[in-house]
């Protein structure tokens, strides 16, 4: 509890918003109020699946994504990988938007 109270609410919500790849609404917020010892947030069960990174779930609520094997080089894996956790989800995203801008896949 302690430690919260000293955080740094800016320097630790860049931290996540580059981690994250792009800006949190409502972050600086969430940051405060922690800051302050308020932590109570109640999340509706759709907000919690809304969150749940990297699992598409079909119609039937079956996983739609499917484990493979791919060689790529060092370097490429390195950066990907310090570029924290969530990073095969990225891929998978980047994949996709070069899919759809050729045409060859629908948009999600």
């Amino acid at each position: 509890m302690k430690t919260l109270k000293r955080m740094e609410t800016n320097k630790v919500a860049r931290a996540i918003e580059v981690d994250a790849g792009h800006a949190l609404p409502g972050l600086r917020d969430s940051l405060a109020q922690a800051n302050k010892g308020r932590f109570q947030q109640v999340h509706t069960p759709e907000q919690i699946v809304e969150r749940r990174r990297g699992r598409r779930m079909g119609r039937r609520g079956e996983l739609t994504k499917e484990v493979v094997t791919i060689q790529l080089d060092t370097d490429v894996i390195a950066v990907l990988c310090a570029s924290g956790d969530g990073w095969q989800t990225r891929v998978n995203d980047a994949l996709r938007a070069s899919l759809s801008l050729c045409g060859k896949i629908d948009p999600a």
